[in-house]
């Protein structure tokens, strides 16, 4: 059975999309059968890996409105070798037209339900808001990861979205934990980012990811080609650090074989 992890912080431009993205193919060259779902309507785990969000006739809006199965609107990333439900700027649409349906915040759990068996890893790209489209993805998930850049800000949001998960386990989805806290476009050289990094590693021990995502110009070229950057440029640093937070997880998780 997959393990469902939703990757998610209220605050844009923390490296979200790019850990999805990144994260999905290193796990895929670790043998691991992996499903990424874009669940932004900015789709942009969808354009980085590899698809055109302007030339899907279905997606997961569809999925969400019951209107399409996940099985139908999954397509292999070309580039990242693990599998993609992607999405586009229909999405949007998708909270408006869900308020009044009933069970709105578990559609993805059980579209999910169909096809947990086929993977190992199933992560879900959540957009930059706690919005309705985060909560489907809170409750369909085991778990949330958090990346989040080492500065003040981002801790004041931590603490918004920590009373987020709260919510959700107590009131729709009991068994939702805290997987881990990534941080990322770390530079060591900045003596804000390593007092931030010391608190949470005093708050949160060791929920706190040991592998640090750095600020990395390969990483943030990857997109333009629509490829995750281990294969743009597997040496980079930015490569190294998202294969060794592969490896990080699967030791954390021994049960999910090759």
């Amino acid at each position: 059975m997959a393990r469902i992890l939703a990757i998610t912080n209220q605050k844009g431009g923390v490296g979200k999309t790019t850990t999805g993205v990144n994260l999905a193919a290193s796990l895929a060259s670790a043998k691991r059968r992996v499903l990424l779902i874009d669940l932004d309507p900015q789709a942009n785990a969808t354009m980085g890996s590899g698809v055109d969000k302007r030339t899907l006739a279905d997606t997961v809006y569809q999925v969400l409105l019951a209107e399409a199965t996940l099985a139908e609107v999954i397509v292999p990333s070309p580039s990242g070798g693990y599998h993609l439900a992607p999405a586009n700027r229909e999405l949007a649409g998708a909270e408006v037209e869900l308020v009044d349906q009933d069970r709105r915040e578990t559609r993805l759990k059980r579209a999910l339900e169909s096809c947990q068996g086929d993977y190992d890893f199933i992560l879900i790209d959540c957009p930059p808001a706690l919005n309705l489209l985060t909560v489907n993805g809170l409750c369909a998930a085991h778990a949330v990861m958090i990346p989040m850049q080492c500065e003040y800000f981002a801790l004041e949001g931590l603490s918004d979205l920590v009373q987020t998960v709260k919510r959700v386990r107590a009131h729709l989805n009991p068994t939702l934990e805290i997987e881990g806290l990534l941080r990322t476009m770390y530079d060591p050289r900045n003596t804000l980012a390593q007092q931030v990094s010391e608190q949470l590693q005093r708050h949160f021990g060791d929920k706190v990811y040991r592998t640090v995502i750095p600020r990395n110009v390969r990483l943030a070229e990857a997109p333009s080609f629509g490829t995750p950057v281990m294969y743009h440029d597997k040496a980079s640093k930015g490569a190294q650090a998202y294969l060794a937070l592969a490896g990080e997880m699967l030791r954390r998780q021994p049960a999910v074989a090759p």
